[in-house]
């Protein structure tokens, strides 16, 4: 049987893992992203290793399997006064040979305890490309609805367009 996930949550020591498993991420599906490898791979070092550090409205989970950096999901309070009942979920991704071990659902189950730790926090949004079927899966199940779809969203290289679906959890 295969080993489960853990997950916990990542820091600034943490960053040339998160670096190289994001940038494959991009890399191996990059209709999932709006950021590109490219944007990504110029980015610092220690600008990568800074947006990791905790913070009281921004944490990165990470999943592990074998002690292996495999999986990614950030989450995001809302700052200004009148948005700060919403958090996001961005930049979920799991490495191709760790699908099917549960690392998305631990993931996801870590993201959305934290959040509910934010108090006067009501509800998580989320986006997913109209290409991602098994993650809007993923987050159907999690109890997360579509409430709007927006055609023409994102331009891919190829110059194809795509829309993105927006999803939301109230808390």
């Amino acid at each position: 049987m295969p080993e489960a996930a853990t997950v916990r949550v990542l820091t600034a020591a943490d960053a040339p893992a998160y670096r190289e498993v994001r940038l494959r991420a991009l890399q191996t599906d990059p209709l999932a992203f709006i950021t590109t490898a490219a944007e990504f791979a110029g980015r610092p070092l220690t600008e990568v290793a800074a947006q990791l550090e905790p913070r009281a409205d921004a944490v990165t989970f990470g999943a592990f399997v074998a002690g292996e950096l495999v999986g990614l999901l950030t989450i995001v309070r809302e700052e200004r006064a009148a948005l700060r009942h919403r958090a996001s979920i961005f930049g979920v991704s799991v490495q191709p040979e760790a699908r099917g071990r549960g690392c998305g659902d631990a993931l996801l189950r870590a993201g959305i305890a934290h959040v509910r730790t934010w108090e006067g926090v009501t509800s998580l949004h989320l986006a997913v490309m109209e290409t991602q079927h098994p993650a809007r899966r993923l987050y159907e199940r999690h109890g997360f609805q579509v409430w709007g779809t927006q055609p023409d969203a994102v331009q891919a290289a190829n110059g194809q367009r795509y829309a993105e679906h927006h999803l939301i959890l109230r808390l």
